[in-house]
């Protein structure tokens, strides 16, 4: 009879074991994922088809749980290996060999990360940046599409000094901002025109669940070839009017990159020690000062620029300032039941919301704190 240190020792050995087969099916998953994208390419079909996982999600969170085992655990595994089936499946999609592309500012970011999508579709792309300006009408003048991909600061005076485009070629731009840029596109170039919003920084590796905002300019029919391929590549595009994008930017962009500035600003004023703060924080402060800090690992100017494109943000901005002044007064006072009061109605306001946004925050909470301890 095995002794208790042995018979561990033994059970270790038979869970590697069993770990390397997952392994050998995790491989032959991941030849058969290859394959998928191959055919898929065949066919024409989009990376990312949400009913496709949806459905398969459904059924291995039921096998699951007639097994034995936790649903959740199971989606959480599968959801992790399909992020990386998409990886795999993002090999050369050769569907816009007949298509040239001229993308301004194609070194920058987030335009090479276009010039990589559109080459390996097998477009011909061509770079125009303004240490070659001398080159725009010559690149221009055989393009189907011209892609702006340059700050915010410099994106109207980039769109007045295009050359004359073919009828036929698509003027589209990347800016985070849509209402200006599409008015000047579409005074600039009488053919067809479309405002592109990529909800996503530059070091996607896929564009899979990725998501685009549309703004319609103009020849909605002539430019769906371009929507197409950004679907084909895996993104979800959302069209919306300039405004109404420009309008819920000031939200989803502006105010929180104002409060994530403003908060780091003050920790570096009070000194803070991050790395105590770090020791001293719960999984879901870390993420929020991992939120706050990677701003700063980034383009200054970028944001600046998005804090500075529409003016009318500033009121709202200024109200927001305003709230925060009137619920520190009410601490200040001691008026607790005023706070539990405006705490209701905000609760009220979010309605079913709160309860969504609370699962999905423990799912990632749970992912984070599956991944490595931060210190």
């Amino acid at each position: 009879m095995l002794d208790p240190q042995q018979h561990l020792q033994q059970l270790r050995e038979a869970i590697d074991n069993t770990d390397s087969e997952l392994v050998q099916i995790l491989l032959k998953r991941r030849q058969l994922a290859a394959e998928v994208g191959v055919v898929k390419r065949q066919l024409g079909q989009p990376l990312y088809v949400p009913e496709r996982e949806a459905s398969m999600l459904v059924a291995k969170r039921k096998q699951a749980e007639q097994a034995g085992l936790s649903p959740d655990l199971i989606e959480d595994v599968l959801r992790r290996i399909i992020r990386e089936s998409y990886q795999q499946q993002q090999a050369a999609d050769v569907h816009l060999n007949d298509k040239t592309v001229v993308i301004v500012g194609g070194n920058g970011a987030l335009g090479q990360l276009f010039v990589r999508l559109f080459s390996s579709a097998g477009a011909k792309v061509l770079i125009l940046d303004k240490d070659d300006w001398q080159h725009a009408e010559h690149f221009c003048e055989q393009a189907d599409l011209v892609l702006i991909s340059v700050p915010i600061a410099h994106t109207l005076t980039v769109i007045e000094a295009l050359p004359s485009l073919p009828p036929g070629c698509i003027l589209a731009d990347l800016t985070s901002v849509k209402r200006q840029p599409l008015n000047a596109m579409l005074a600039k170039h009488s053919g067809p025109v479309v405002g592109l919003h990529p909800m996503f920084g530059p070091k996607q590796v896929t564009l899979a669940k990725q998501l685009v905002v549309a703004c319609h300019g103009r020849d909605e029919d002539q430019y769906q070839w371009l929507l197409a391929s950004i679907e084909r590549w895996g993104a979800h595009i959302k069209a919306l009017t300039a405004a109404a994008h420009d309008q819920a930017m000031a939200f989803v962009q502006v105010l929180r990159h104002l409060s994530s500035f403003v908060y780091g600003s003050h920790l570096a004023a009070e000194q803070a020690d991050l790395q105590q703060l770090l020791d001293l924080s719960s999984p879901i402060y870390r993420l929020e000062l991992m939120m706050v800090g990677r701003l700063f690992a980034q383009d200054a100017e970028l944001y600046a620029d998005i804090l500075l494109a529409e003016p009318n943000n500033i009121a709202m901005l200024r109200r927001y300032v305003q709230r925060f002044e009137m619920e520190l007064k009410r601490l200040e006072q001691g008026c607790k039941d005023e706070f539990l009061q405006e705490f209701t109605r905000v609760r009220e306001y979010f309605g079913e919301f709160a309860e969504r946004f609370l699962s999905d925050s423990q799912r990632l909470l749970d992912t984070a704190g599956d991944s490595h301890q931060i210190s």
